[in-house]
Formats: structure tokens, C-alpha cells, sequence
């Protein structure tokens, strides 16, 4: 078996690793790090959760331990796709540079552009941040790649989720043609593979599992949910979540709970706050305190249950997570494989559990395909969704209430047109009666003119010829 001795380490890295408590590199830290250190192109793909941060970090400070940085040009650069991700590459870095004198900045959303300046100005060895970020450093011209020596891409499929492609082509573009890439990700989507194509050099290929396969550590399982009504579809769908947890007792020590939408994220938050479970939200409209606050806290054990958008699925290492229930299906099935990979880490066991409900069978359709599994069934604990009883009277006073309307309403609805009718019937009889109005008059009076059958509307000067030819022409 190897051992990290084995990998032609700094001795000053390997002392930080032992402090760290590690002895064993995982499948794809014994693959990636020996070709990372020979200065070749990797490209890793392993699923989440095996250990892809140590398979570039390790070899970078080994690598970058020779040398001085100069101001404003960083030696390496690592491209990370979210704020938390990228922080937790920046801790892995404090954690293995212990015994070395490396700098490194980190680049973020949500952090001061003058304090991240300053420690550019200075120099640094290792430069963490997310695409945005950065270009928005470079654009200011506080930034040149042109010392990159060493570029890392991680979790480079979530990237394409997120549109950053375009972004990192454009970085791939602003640093040196002669630099090392190590590139990672858990699948290989084929925008993925033309990237490679086009700015990796003959890249070693570490491939330790199927690109999207759940880990074998993990007991999966869903629960085919349909509301009783369409307008209660949430509140019972929170209640079914609570009722999971409930049901899996002590052994739910914590859990990380998945929806689509932000807005869901707080509402499910709020509603398991409110019925006694400690829950707490983390989404990307959150200040970047808040979150790092949230998630230090889910860490040490002082929060048990995290509310969390797909900006928590990649790529966090949080090392004892019991539980991962998935509120929505996810719309993509990739995203599956990182949710539920947030459990079972480490060689430890892990539960997760979905609901799904009519609409997204589609999408859980096609997550089984793509897992190439059948996810077990589980049974509903509510019993399939039945109405709750003390709404079935209101149920019953809506279903009436129609009814008693159209009674009450039927009548009143007829008489305005019979009435209508009559009146229209009677001015339809009175009106040839009508006495023409007097010329700069404005009554209406009518009286007989002798059954004259004036024609109405021509005044009293007309002619007698010109009347006689209305009355022939209408008499008949």
C-alpha cells in the first residue's frame, strides 16, 4: 500500500501531513501527485468527497517551496468556482504550509478589494479565487498572470454549470503558454473535454472511479411524494421532511438539507426552526460572513442542520455529515452525485434520502440513468399525503359555497332581462309616437297629430311631396 512517504514529498510537507493526522493517500492523491511532481499536465476525475484538494495542493507547495514570489505576479494560481470552496483551498494551504514560508492571497466576493490588493502588492506564492473576482483585479491592472508557473481548474464541471467557461478560457488566455495544469473534475461533460483539449499538453489521465457514481458507503433512498391538495403541496412536504428526520432518530447526529431555490433554503429553515430543529440557511444572497459563519458552525457541531443551495454541493470538505436529504429533486442529475457526496466521506457511512414529487419524476428519471442504479423506495411515513382532518370541514363550506351562489343568483339574474325586454318592447311601440323636437327647443312633448303618420325627424318645413314619397315607400 502506498504511503505518502512513498511520493517524493518535501520533508517539510510530510511533517505538516502527519500533524494533520494522515498516512495514506487516497486513489487519486496516489495518482495525481507523482506526474504533478514530474512538472506534466494532469487531469483528474474522481466523484467528490476523495480527497481532489490534497491532489494539488500537496505537490504546488513541494514545487513552489524553492523560489520568492514577486508584487503583483503570483507563482501559481488555483481557480476555485464558489467563495466556499475556495476558502476551503486556502485552509488546506495553511494547513500543509505550516512548516514553510509561502504566501498566498485569496480572492473573493463579499471581502474588501483594498485589503486584497495590499496582499497582492506584497507578493504571493499561491493566488486562490473564483473567475469574477480575479478578472475584476486584472481589469483594474492591481494583477498580472504573466509568472503564472502552475494553474489549477477545480471542480472545473460546476464551473460550466455556472457559466464560467468564457471567463476561464479568458484566464487560460492572460498566462504563460510553458505553465503546469492540473485540471479537476467529477465529470467529463464534453465542453469539459474540448477545454482540455485545447490547453492541456498531453495530460496524465487519473480516472479512480466512473465519471457520476455514488459512493458505495451511502444507503439511498426516495420517498414518491403527491400532496393532498395542490395549494398544501408545501406545508406537507415540510412536514414529511421533519417526519424523516424524526424517524431516523440518534442516528441523524446532522444533516445537510438541499433545495433548488433560495427562497425554499429560508422557508424550509424557518419552518424546521420553528417546530424545534436547530436549521440554519446558507445560500449565495447571503453576506460571505454570514455564511462562513454558518458553516463554521454546522463544522464544530454547534448547528445540526444546514438549509443549503447547490453553492454548498461541491467540493466542501465538512468530514462528519450522517445525513443529506435532497427537499427537490435536483433539476440537473449531476448535481445529485456532489449532494449526496457531501456524506459518507472518508470511508465512513451515509444516508441520504429525496422526495419527489409528480412533476420532477422526469429529472429523477434521469438521475437513475445516470447513476446507472435503481434508487430504493421508500415508504410515505404520512401515508401517502392524506387531507389534514381539521381542514376537511373548510374543504367541505368551499365545495358548497358555489352551489348556494348560483342558487341565490339565478333569479336575481333573470329579472333584470325580462324587465329589460319589456321596457325594450315598449320603447320599440312609443317611438313613432314621438313628437319631433321643436326647433330650438328642448322638450319632449308628445301629442296626436290625427293619424297623420308624419315621418319622424324631417321637421315641419319639409315639403308634402317629399313625405308622400317616405309613406308609399314604407306603407306596404
Amino acid at each position: 500500500m502506498t504511503k505518502f512517504t512513498d511520493l517524493n514529498l518535501d520533508p517539510k510537507v510530510l511533517k505538516a501531513i502527519a500533524d494533520a493526522g494522515y498516512d495514506t493517500p487516497t486513489p487519486i492523491q496516489a495518482g495525481a501527485i507523482p506526474p504533478a511532481l514530474e512538472g506534466r499536465d494532469v487531469l483528474g476525475i474522481a466523484q467528490t468527497g476523495t480527497g481532489k484538494t490534497a491532489s494539488f495542493t500537496l505537490p504546488m507547495i513541494t514545487m513552489l517551496a524553492k523560489g520568492r514570489a514577486r508584487a503583483r505576479m503570483p507563482r501559481s494560481l488555483v481557480l476555485a468556482p464558489t467563495r466556499e470552496l475556495a476558502a476551503q483551498v486556502a485552509e488546506n494551504f495553511d494547513t500543509y504550509t505550516k512548516h514553510l514560508k509561502l504566501t498566498k492571497a485569496l480572492l473573493i466576493g463579499g471581502v474588501s478589494f483594498k485589503e486584497q490588493d495590499a496582499l497582492i502588492d506584497r507578493g504571493v506564492d499561491v493566488l486562490i479565487a473564483t473567475p469574477g473576482r480575479l478578472l475584476d483585479h486584472f481589469e483594474r491592472g492591481k494583477l498580472l498572470l504573466t509568472g503564472v508557473q502552475i494553474m489549477v481548474v477545480d471542480e472545473a464541471d460546476r464551473m460550466l454549470d455556472m457559466g464560467f467557461i468564457p471567463d476561464i478560457e479568458r484566464i487560460f488566455s492572460l498566462t504563460p503558454f510553458t505553465r503546469q495544469t492540473l485540471f479537476f473534475s467529477a465529470t467529463m461533460a464534453p465542453e469539459i473535454e474540448r477545454i482540455t483539449n485545447t490547453f492541456l499538453s498531453a495530460p496524465a489521465k487519473i480516472e479512480v472511479a466512473r465519471a457520476a457514481t455514488t459512493s458505495e458507503n451511502i444507503r439511498q433512498g426516495v420517498v414518491m411524494f403527491k400532496a393532498s391538495r395542490k395549494d398544501r403541496e408545501g406545508t406537507e412536504k415540510r412536514k414529511l421532511l421533519r417526519t424523516l428526520i424524526e424517524n431516523e432518530g440518534k442516528d441523524c447526529k446532522n444533516a445537510i438539507i438541499f433545495c433548488n431555490r433560495k427562497v425554499d433554503v429560508d422557508v424550509v429553515a424557518k419552518s424546521m426552526k420553528k417546530y424545534g430543529l436547530d436549521a440554519a440557511p446558507i445560500h449565495g444572497d447571503l453576506d460571505q460572513s454570514k455564511r462562513m459563519e454558518t458553516l463554521d458552525g454546522f463544522r464544530d457541531g454547534t448547528l445540526r442542520f444546514l438549509v443549503a443551495s447547490d453553492v454548498a454541493a461541491r467540493g466542501l470538505d465538512i468530514p462528519d455529515v450522517s445525513h443529506v436529504f435532497n427537499y427537490d429533486v435536483p433539476s440537473h442529475a449531476e448535481d445529485y452525485v456532489h449532494r449526496i457526496g457531501r456524506t459518507g466521506r472518508a470511508g465512513k457511512k451515509g444516508t441520504t434520502m429525496m422526495i419527489c414529487v409528480p412533476r420532477d419524476e422526469k429529472n429523477f428519471a434521469d438521475i437513475e440513468r445516470l447513476v446507472k442504479m435503481e434508487i430504493p423506495r421508500i415508504d410515505n411515513p404520512l401515508g401517502g399525503g392524506k387531507p389534514v382532518e381539521e381542514d376537511a370541514p373548510k374543504a367541505e363550506a368551499a365545495a358548497e359555497k358555489p352551489k348556494r351562489e348560483r342558487r341565490t343568483r339565478k333569479p336575481k339574474d333573470d329579472a333584470p332581462k325580462e324587465q329589460e325586454a319589456v321596457q325594450a318592447e315598449t320603447r320599440h311601440e312609443a317611438k313613432p309616437e314621438r313628437e319631433p323636437r321643436a326647433r330650438g327647443g328642448r322638450g319632449r312633448g308628445r301629442k296626436d297629430d290625427g293619424g297623420n303618420n308624419r315621418v319622424v325627424g324631417m321637421g315641419d318645413h319639409m315639403p308634402t311631396f317629399i313625405a308622400k314619397s317616405f309613406e308609399e315607400r314604407y306603407s306596404g
